[in-house]
């Protein structure tokens, strides 16, 4: 199922979903199948926050520096941004949508609803600078 199908099966409408069509945030669930799919995760918590936990295969890019490092993220590719509740990764997915991206969304709860969803994360120090 392609991620558009699947907004319009989640029933993402109206204002819960960015100009592009993609809905503003997804669960844990569709977050896993989207990253299975090909998807980007990008994390914006800060180094030692990723380095505590974060999810398998995940950019990181704290979000400070952002605005700074567009140049880095792929235009054609499904980007779902990530933190630690939510609330930084809306601002980072706000971030890249004023920036024209336009497959953006971000993981609703974060990483402790990806955790609490019982999805795996591992540790270790970020390998991108």
């Amino acid at each position: 199922m392609t991620f558009l199908t699947a907004a319009v099966l989640w029933g993402c409408t109206g204002g819960s979903t960015s100009s592009a069509g993609y809905p503003k945030t997804i669960s844990p669930q569709q977050v896993k199948t989207e990253a299975a799919n090909g998807a980007l995760l990008l994390d914006v918590r800060e180094s030692d926050e990723y380095a505590q936990s974060h999810i398998a295969g995940s950019l990181w890019i704290p979000l400070g520096e952002l605005s700074s490092r567009l140049q880095e993220l792929p235009r054609d590719r499904l980007i779902i941004v990530v933190c630690r509740s939510g609330a930084r990764s809306a601002q980072g997915r706000d971030t890249l949508l004023a920036s024209g991206f336009k497959k953006v969304t971000s993981l609703s709860g974060g990483i402790q609803a990806w955790t609490a969803a019982g999805f795996p994360v591992e540790s270790g120090q970020p390998s991108n600078p």
